[in-house]
């Protein structure tokens, strides 16, 4: 095969729309003729059948075959990760993310960053890259150099990457998880709001923490004075630090994973040292609602982690958010404030808004909508790819 030759692929007759609309996926039943000898995470150029050309980007094995990274006709070089690294952290920057109090954000999200596949957050000057396609991860180092480029020595001491388990296991293919860059004198300790959390990015969910929860747990701390608050699915305690930060009467936490109840009980301890106002609980979410006392608790949150990771597992998800959000309701106080999510991107806003609708419906209760959340600015939403919209959140107040 010629030295650095890129593929042509041709889609079959009138499947060039989506392309023209600039939706970034091309979906392997749109392909026409693909050329022999490809290999996954390759730079593909994509052709109409009348041969006009729709775009650039990552091949890969599966129902998505090309992540499209430019409709340009451009090079995908580290200058190109260095073009699009800096428009992200220009957008970041406008946002105000980086500041005294706040050094934890997120710096690529995917499409919505126009760069399907790559995932980068930040805590301090640590920054923990996720690649989600075979390609992103081929480009590792490339990205690596850019990200050098754009944040300079004085923002940018650390790069771990982490795509181990975000990737299908596919023979020959190496994450080479570890550190990129640094690696010495770590502090796991960021800052978020002011608020304090140790990150565990060696072995937590995700890239160490759920950034994307920023600004609702700042509403959340709105709500919380007086307030006895049951969190469920703490992970890392996000929204019980903030609880207790506004000044709630008592905070319960809970998670069956024992090591996310330690994250919990850690970050409560930066903040607050030893609190009486917190307890956390290492047990089944499902379990404990059942077992807990009616009228104790008048704020709960409820962010279990996605029910649903396919389409095939929509149905059964639904009535899993149904059950959990029936259970709040049964238990939560009159004039009780809950704070309800689903981060699976497959079900949609009206879908979950529709099995809440139907949870407070079987229990009799009053509800009314106080807010509608979503995801934050820093995980912006690709006005050609709604498929981004992926944290859905609602606050109601219970009569």
């Amino acid at each position: 095969m010629e030295a650095n030759k890129i593929h042509h692929i041709i889609l079959r007759p009138k499947k060039e729309e989506s392309l023209k609309r600039f939706h970034p996926w091309v979906f392997s039943g749109a392909i026409a003729k693909m050329p022999q000898g490809i290999q996954e995470g390759e730079i593909v150029k994509v052709f109409s059948a009348d041969n006009e050309f729709l775009g650039v980007g990552h091949y890969q094995i599966g129902s998505i075959s090309v992540r499209i990274l430019s409709f340009s006709d451009e090079t995908i070089d580290a200058n190109f990760y260095i073009r699009r690294i800096s428009e992200a952290y220009k957008m970041r920057m406008e946002m105000g993310l980086l500041r005294d109090d706040n050094n934890t954000f997120r710096l690529i999200h995917g499409e919505g960053d126009h760069l399907p596949g790559l995932i980068v957050d930040m805590y301090g000057k640590t920054a923990v890259v996720q690649a989600h396609s075979v390609g992103m991860n081929a480009d590792k180092y490339k990205i690596v150099e850019a990200l050098q480029h754009v944040l300079g020595k004085d923002k940018l001491e650390n790069i771990f990457y982490k795509s181990e388990g975000t990737l299908p296991f596919k023979a020959g293919i190496e994450t080479g998880d570890g550190y990129l860059l640094g690696g010495q004198n770590i502090d796991f300790v960021t800052l978020e709001n002011g608020l304090k959390f140790n990150i565990d990015w060696l072995r937590g969910q995700k890239t160490g923490f759920f950034v994307d929860q920023r600004e609702n747990r700042n509403l959340l701390e709105k709500y919380a004075e007086g307030k006895t608050v049951l969190n469920m699915f703490c992970y890392t305690g996000g929204f019980s630090v903030y609880a207790l930060r506004g000044g709630a009467k008592s905070v319960h936490s809970v998670d069956s994973s024992s090591k996310a109840v330690s994250l919990t009980d850690e970050n409560v301890k930066l903040n607050f040292a030893d609190e009486p106002r917190h307890t956390s609980f290492s047990e089944d979410a499902f379990k404990f609602l059942k077992e807990s006392s009616s009228d104790i608790y008048d704020l709960v949150i409820l962010d279990p982690p996605a029910f649903a990771k396919h389409r095939g597992a929509v149905n059964n998800a639904l009535q899993g958010y149904k059950r959990l959000n029936l259970a709040a309701f049964e238990k939560i106080k009159s004039g009780g404030i809950l704070f309800t999510f689903s981060c699976s991107q497959v079900i949609n806003k009206e879908q979950f808004r529709l099995v809440v609708f139907s949870a407070a419906a079987i229990s009799g209760r009053k509800v009314r909508i106080l807010h509608q959340l979503t995801q934050p600015a820093d995980h912006p939403i690709n006005i050609y790819h709604p498929e981004g919209e992926y944290l859905k959140g609602l606050v109601l107040y219970v009569e």
